[in-house]
């Protein structure tokens, strides 16, 4: 992979974390006489960007708290087994050979899946695009949770 489209997909997940609106809540200080003590600089900042490893590892866990922030369910190791069936955890993996393909939508990415099915499933907060990691394996769990309840239920092609 490009080392500037490697860039690119990490600035892109980190700016979709970085987005997400998760609240910082603000308590009083002890001694404080009101409840309008002013929050520290510290507290205000956005803290709640998680840093993930540019791996197969960073990838699932990114996606499995995007899909939690979206009411999608899955494990880790239903993602993972289905990650190494499907691609072998290359997120370039494209399948140009099989009946999708014939018909011009070959299956893409960690979990192969075909564009029509990653823009109907995209979920909120990843890349627009069905080779990044993290929005590859949302839109799958998010298609499979919809189909058969979630991904922790595909044991074969899907």
């Amino acid at each position: 992979m490009p080392v500037i489209a490697s860039s690119r997909r990490r600035l892109v997940r980190s700016l979709a974390v970085a987005g997400t609106g998760v609240a910082v809540v603000a308590l009083p200080l002890f001694g404080a006489t009101s409840a309008s003590a002013a929050p520290s600089a510290q507290a205000t900042t956005a803290a709640s960007t998680t840093a993930y490893p540019d791996n197969l590892d960073g990838w699932i866990r990114e996606a499995m708290d995007v899909m939690a922030q979206n009411g999608i369910p899955g494990s880790y190791d239903s993602i993972h087994r289905n990650i190494m069936r499907e691609s072998s955890g290359n997120p370039a993996a494209i399948n140009l050979w099989d009946s999708n393909a014939v018909k011009g939508t070959p299956s893409k990415g960690l979990l192969q899946v075909i564009d029509p099915t990653f823009q109907a499933y995209h979920v909120p907060g990843t890349a627009f695009d069905p080779f990044d990691p993290v929005a590859n394996i949302a839109a799958a769990c998010n298609y499979a949770a919809d189909r058969y309840g979630s991904i922790d239920n595909v044991f074969g092609a899907y």
